[in-house]
């Protein structure tokens, strides 16, 4: 059976800018709505993302931090979790004996965001940010938040560029760990609905989840429609108890809102992982010296002759053996073109380049205790660089499914 593809408009500040005030028509960019969607929004509520309450900052102060100690405690302790946590702890010593982790992650609760938050910190207070995706790191530059976990990388829609230029924008964090994650999609529904028809008609989730799952979904022989984030869905999917609709997500937003699983793994590639970073402080108060020691490192930088030099730049490398498994490439907004003038030709004309920053990734650590070829590498770098930096000297931690 073929699978019938809806999507939901949802309303947002930049679609409200869109809409004319003479006619009420709206010129929508991204999402497109049928008039079966709209007939269904008759008989049901509508899911709108705007009117979720974010972060409870009011109301009963006592009940509030009542919720937030249970939350620590259930996302702490190995006997309520283990499903979420790995069998080794990223960071291990006295911080697990005493005060949580305080982990600011992007998004809500339920996204696989919060799930590597959990699977990265044994104690953990993870602490949604919503306001965007450079919340997370103000959370972490303002010490709300002792760490930040945020994704750089799925392995089948590429490398998430905004958090690249977060990085860059945000000097004073580093890279103390690497999380690989492998995603594992849910078929959500509230508890007692059945996955088959009549019970199950409608299958809601991002549009990336359910490109991934579209096998699935054609099996299934469900409506889709496309939200604009799958564990907001979930969450308006539990309260509004509609046993006719399932939401695409992961286990936690499932414990999060009290969800049925009705299947796991429902996506088409089963080896479909996303490669989250974790960030911090170096004069954090709560900096565990007993960090596991780091085995690569990722630098950062810019070439004062441009792209022309990049080969150069990789040279000082390999000629060392060290080995380099990642190198991407942002454009750099300070000084984003370069003007070269072509003195062989007459009249003396110019040609325009873009202008990089470069992101690589090391097999080996750069710390003080290991002055080996990594830093006479950098000091080489430096050269032929406008500026160099060490993102990071961190460990990885890769979560078998």
């Amino acid at each position: 059976m073929a699978m019938a593809f809806r999507c939901a408009y949802l309303p947002t500040w930049e679609t409200q800018l869109l809409s004319s005030p003479d006619d009420g028509s709206c010129r929508r960019t991204k999402f497109a709505v049928t008039n079966a969607l709209w007939t269904t929004r008759k008989t049901k509520p509508v899911f709108d993302p705007l009117k979720l309450p974010t972060v409870q900052r009011s109301g009963d102060l006592g009940t509030a931090l009542l919720d937030r100690l249970e939350r620590i405690y259930k996302e702490g302790m190995p006997g309520n979790n283990d499903g979420l946590l790995p069998m080794e702890p990223l960071w291990a010593g006295p911080l697990f004996q005493g005060k949580p982790m305080r982990v600011a992650y992007q998004g809500v609760r339920g996204s696989y965001c919060q799930e590597a938050a959990v699977r990265a910190f044994q104690r953990c207070d993870a602490l949604p940010c919503e306001g965007g995706m450079d919340s997370a790191f103000e959370a972490l530059e303002s010490n709300d938040a002792d760490r930040a976990v945020v994704p750089v990388e799925n392995s089948l829609d590429g490398v998430i560029e905004r958090n690249y230029d977060l990085m860059l924008r945000h000097p004073d964090l580093h890279v103390v760990g690497e999380l690989l994650l492998p995603i594992n999609h849910c078929l959500l529904a509230v508890r007692g609905a059945g996955k088959r028809s009549p019970a199950v008609k409608t299958v809601v989730s991002h549009p990336q989840a359910l490109a991934h799952c579209q096998q699935r979904l054609v099996a299934l022989g469900v409506q889709v429609e496309a939200v604009d984030n799958a564990a907001r869905a979930a969450r308006f999917v539990a309260e509004n108890r509609l046993d006719d609709t399932a939401v695409i997500g992961s286990e936690i937003a499932g414990r999060e809102y009290g969800l049925q699983v009705l299947e796991e793994e429902i996506q088409d590639d089963s080896s479909n992982t996303t490669r989250f970073l974790i960030l911090s402080k170096p004069n954090n108060k709560n900096n565990n010296s007993s960090a596991l020691p780091g085995s690569k490192t990722t630098v950062a930088f810019s070439l004062k002759e441009g792209t022309a030099d990049l080969f150069k730049a990789l040279s000082i490398f390999a000629v060392r053996d060290i080995e380099v498994t990642k190198i991407e490439s942002r454009p750099q907004r300070k000084n984003p073109l370069r003007l070269v003038m072509n003195e062989e030709q007459d009249g003396g004309s110019s040609k325009c380049y873009f202008e990089y920053v470069f992101f690589v990734d090391l097999e080996e650590p750069a710390t003080d205790d290991n002055p080996s070829s990594v830093k006479r590498a950098l000091d080489q770098l430096r050269q032929i660089s406008s500026f160099v930096r060490i993102v990071g000297s961190y460990s990885t931690i890769s979560i078998v499914s």
